[in-house]
């Protein structure tokens, strides 16, 4: 009876085995941060069982549909509810603009200019996570990344560094976005314009463009001239609910960095300028927090941004403004038709 029994618990523990080994990847624990495998090797992030965030960094030249769909990396961010993204992928206005994401315009090496904003002859590539950790409190990737150049050689490798935490209500997540470039294979420059360069978030392309706004940390800024601000907000209306983000700059980020924070269709971001040693490496650090509805208070997002820091800023004035609206375009004067005309009399 006993050797039956034995023999029953082995089969039964190696059955078990052979379910947990051919079972589909799952969150690794509901409560807490977790990490499962997303649609098209895409990363989830989870908290308390809820998506977060997904990480997208499948990369595929079969097609040039699925090449253009793929060539670059990026973040999607969820909802409250962890229902669907309330960011933008591949497609829409700009289809390069794409959740959080990070590239330049003008990558000057070896004596060319590279664009990795538009991803015109090279792409970004994500080669492997070097680390990956999920605990109670927080979650943690690295995305090994190459920028290829038109021969699908690394101008540059980047480690790009993504934790997660929760965040006060009516925030809902804290995002730290760092990247670690490294030029391998000469000097490099990272040059453009606050348009087409830097680290940014876009929103889904359905928002409300009547509804965007943005508030900067200062007074009186003109964001078209404004550098080395503290933190830049928005808030957009997405499916007639409104959410926020706020993007945190770090104090080691390269001074002099300009913003691009006026777009009704809400792509925003900081802008710095950088240039790289052959072999030597250049960091950048970004907070985001994201919030349903309307902006936490200045002072909630001062203590946040001085935590990210690691400094006591005050509380700063700060300059509510709407997203800027396109001119309507202009009424054409009616021809003078002189076939049509009456006669003189």
């Amino acid at each position: 009876m006993n050797r039956r029994l034995c023999a029953l618990g082995v089969t039964v523990f190696a059955l078990s085995a052979w379910m947990t080994a051919c079972l589909p990847a799952r969150a690794e624990t509901a409560s807490g941060f977790s990490f499962s495998d997303g649609p098209d090797h895409a990363l989830d992030v989870r908290c308390d069982g809820r998506l977060l965030a997904r990480y997208m960094c499948a990369y595929d030249q079969s097609t040039p549909d699925k090449l253009n769909s793929t060539y670059k990396p990026y973040l999607h961010v969820f909802d409250a509810e962890g229902k669907a993204p309330i960011t933008k992928g591949p497609g829409g206005e700009y289809t390069h603009h794409r959740g959080i994401f990070i590239g330049w315009n003008k990558i000057g090496f070896n004596g060319k200019s590279y664009d990795r904003w538009h991803m015109k002859g090279g792409e970004q590539v994500h080669q492997s996570f070097s680390k990956r950790e999920a605990t109670a409190d927080q979650a943690t990737f690295t995305s090994v990344v190459n920028w290829n150049d038109e021969k699908g050689q690394p101008i540059l490798v980047e480690d790009r560094t993504m934790t997660f935490r929760r965040a006060p209500a009516p925030a809902y997540a804290l995002i730290d976005f760092e990247s670690v470039l490294k030029a391998p294979a000469g000097d490099i420059t990272l040059n453009g314009d606050s348009e087409h360069a830097g680290i940014h978030f876009r929103p889904a392309n359905e928002v409300d463009r009547t509804k965007t706004s943005y508030l900067y940390a200062g007074d009186k800024v003109d964001p078209h001239k404004a550098t080395d601000l503290l933190w830049i907000g928005e808030t957009f209306t997405l499916n007639g609910k409104s959410y926020s983000v706020v993007e945190m700059n770090h104090p080691d980020n390269p001074s002099g960095t300009r913003v691009s924070a006026y777009r009704n269709y809400g792509r925003f971001g900081m802008f710095p300028t950088a240039a790289i040693k052959a072999g030597e490496s250049r960091t950048f650090r970004y907070r985001f927090l994201v919030a349903e509805g309307t902006l936490p208070s200045a002072d909630a997002i001062q203590r946040i941004c001085n935590a990210f820091t690691g400094r006591s800023a005050p509380i700063p004035v700060v300059t509510a403004k709407p997203a800027e609206q396109p001119a309507p375009p202009k009424s054409k004067a009616p021809k003078n038709d002189a076939k049509s005309a009456p006669a003189a009399k």
